[in-house]
């Protein structure tokens, strides 16, 4: 049966540091989208999958930069693969999946031109449209190709290394004939790491950590990739080549940072004569198509791998897994399932028309073990029942310390 609404995510309130779930956004109720809305040469799509990235929080910000922020009152953008529901649109039909930048919405509207048709190659998945073979795996190609120019024999640095782009960085690099160091955040991802390939990988939180980048960087570095600023680029530029290149694509540790600081040591830009540049990858979107080949013969040929972290729980838990991408919930590309694809090939919404709302949070929990004594830590998303708030409809900020009579309907680990 159809279902009579549809949800959509809108700005609520600028943060000034931190996003504040259930203050920051806030969710808005729609008659459902049909047929006869739509124009000549338009699309009604109901989305599957939405893209998290870290320059999401830049766009929240009213400051000038490379796209207007997005306004108050203002649904959040966002890239989504997505099925057509209806098409008056010769280039469309119902049933194809396309990837478009509808944003955080369950259904919408948009023109023929607006859509992309996804294509599955072979050794591909549907979602690869937002990772490996999407705007994830661009940025990695040109950053790096383009804008670092790598080539055989340099040795790169990525931070960042086992997120979306970092990871696919690595393993151009290492395609390129590049000796490759990447630094993550956490064990379990040192150890991906070098299972992609990469000569070595460190813990940037490891305590020992400074000691271990000097000794790692010895001969220093021709390019570095950065993913993440602050620290980790301050180290990077104390570690520099002469003539060495740094791609400037991120810096997820300093978007929450109300006031960011700058590197202390800037000035090694002048003695080291660094070239360091800046990019956005749709600058570069005449070469889409040259790009796209590469990487998914390379995707194809098994050369190049990835990991997504899926949050399921529906459009709702996207602010509480945007929260979580800035402290490094994900390996490899974050992906929040907005709807779910039946047997039949019909889609259905997580945790929606339902009495009692389900939404789904992001924590760390003690898991046990079969071994005696035996726990592990993981970042758990747990889907818990509750009302919500009348004001703002929307979940609390939190899961409550003592869970009282909430239940717990699902806890899946997401990395």
């Amino acid at each position: 049966m159809a279902q009579s609404t549809y949800q959509s995510v809108v700005l609520a309130k600028r943060p000034t540091s931190l996003i504040v779930p259930g203050e920051t956004f806030t969710v808005k109720e729609h008659k459902a989208l049909s047929a006869s809305d739509l124009k000549d040469g338009e699309v009604l799509v109901d989305t599957l999958y939405l893209s998290l990235d870290p320059a999401m929080r830049g766009w929240l910000n009213d400051t000038r930069s490379y796209v207007p922020p997005v306004q108050i009152g203002e649904k959040m953008r966002g890239a989504v693969i997505a099925k057509v529901l209806a098409s008056k649109s010769a280039k469309f039909a119902e049933g194809d999946y396309v990837t478009c930048s509808t944003g955080w919405t369950e259904q919408a509207i948009a023109k023929e031109k607006e859509l992309t048709k996804l294509e599955v190659p072979a050794g591909g998945q549907v979602t690869d449209a937002l990772g490996v073979l999407g705007m994830t795996g661009l940025t990695a190609y040109f950053g790096l190709i383009d804008v670092g120019k790598v080539k055989a024999g340099d040795f790169v640095v990525v931070s960042g290394a086992a997120g979306a782009t970092g990871s696919v960085v690595c393993q151009i690099a290492k395609l390129k004939g590049a000796k490759v160091l990447g630094l993550a955040g956490s064990d379990d991802k040192v150890e991906w790491l070098k299972e992609l390939g990469c000569d070595g990988a460190l813990n940037y939180k490891d305590p020992n950590f400074r000691a271990q980048f000097k000794e790692a960087t010895k001969d220093l570095i021709d390019v570095f990739f950065d993913n993440v600023g602050g620290e980790i680029l301050e180290m990077a530029l104390s570690r520099a080549k002469a003539h060495s290149r740094f791609i400037m694509c991120g810096a997820i540790s300093q978007y929450n940072d109300a006031k960011p600081t700058g590197p202390k040591n800037i000035s090694m830009v002048i003695a080291m004569r660094i070239r360091m540049e800046g990019f956005i990858v749709f600058d570069y979107v005449k070469e889409f198509p040259a790009a796209r080949r590469e990487l998914v013969q390379w995707l194809s040929d098994g050369k190049l791998k990835r990991k997504e972290t899926i949050v399921k729980g529906g459009l709702r838990a996207a602010e509480q897994a945007l929260v979580a991408l800035y402290n490094g919930i994900n390996t490899g590309k974050l992906l929040v399932e907005v709807k779910a694809e039946n047997a039949n090939g019909g889609s259905r919404l997580r945790a929606r028309d339902q009495p009692v709302y389900q939404m789904g949070f992001i924590a760390p929990v003690t898991l046990k073990r079969d071994a005696p004594g035996k726990t592990v830590l993981k970042h758990c998303l747990i889907h818990v029942g509750f009302r919500p708030n009348p004001r703002t409809n929307c979940a609390p900020a939190c899961v409550p310390a003592s869970m009282g009579n909430h239940k717990i309907a699902l806890m899946e680990p997401v990395n």
